[in-house]
């Protein structure tokens, strides 16, 4: 069967999306090591960098271990009081939708063996300025947050549509 040209297009454009970069970064906790005591977390959060629209992933044993979100005091003495959250699938996946310092222990008595991270989370950066860009208006600033929003979820609405079309056998 040859493509018609509508098809072409589309799997033009389905490539050129597909092909753009990540916008929003999975930080998965201690890389291939986990969330496990005895682990550097701090060494580890210093090598991130972390954006709003990032998750932070914690992978670790359900049976044993767990992830809360706590306040500078409960991550410094280790104690879940006050939680603002708290997560124990396993593979957690914990959205970073503001520009603060986030504190995560694991609420088993674990958070005295090194199993602790904070993380902070950096405005998203402006996008590169010109010498036309900077007589705009401070409105324009949050610009970047709606257009990165908008293009995951265009993207995602794309693959989606690219997905059931390319999977159904409709062309």
């Amino acid at each position: 069967m040859v493509p018609s040209s509508s098809h072409l297009i589309f799997l033009y454009f389905f490539i050129l999306i597909s092909a753009t970069a990540t916008i929003a970064t999975d930080h998965i906790v201690g890389a291939n090591k986990g969330w496990n005591p005895g682990i550097n977390y701090t060494l580890w959060a210093n090598n991130q960098t972390f954006y709003v629209g990032d998750l932070i992933s914690f992978r670790y044993q359900k049976s044993q271990y767990n992830v809360f979100e706590v306040n500078q005091t409960g991550y410094d003495n280790c104690t879940t009081e006050g939680a603002v959250g708290n997560w124990s699938k396993g593979k957690d996946f914990i959205p970073l939708n503001k520009a603060k310092r986030y504190y995560f222990i694991c609420g088993n008595g674990q958070c005295f063996n090194g199993m602790k991270v904070s993380v902070l989370v950096h405005p998203l950066p402006s996008p590169p300025s010109s010498s036309v860009s900077a007589n705009k208006t401070s409105t324009d600033s949050a610009a970047p947050v709606a257009l990165r929003k908008g293009l995951v979820r265009f993207r995602a609405l794309v693959l989606a549509f690219a997905s059931i079309w390319f999977g159904s056998g409709w062309i």
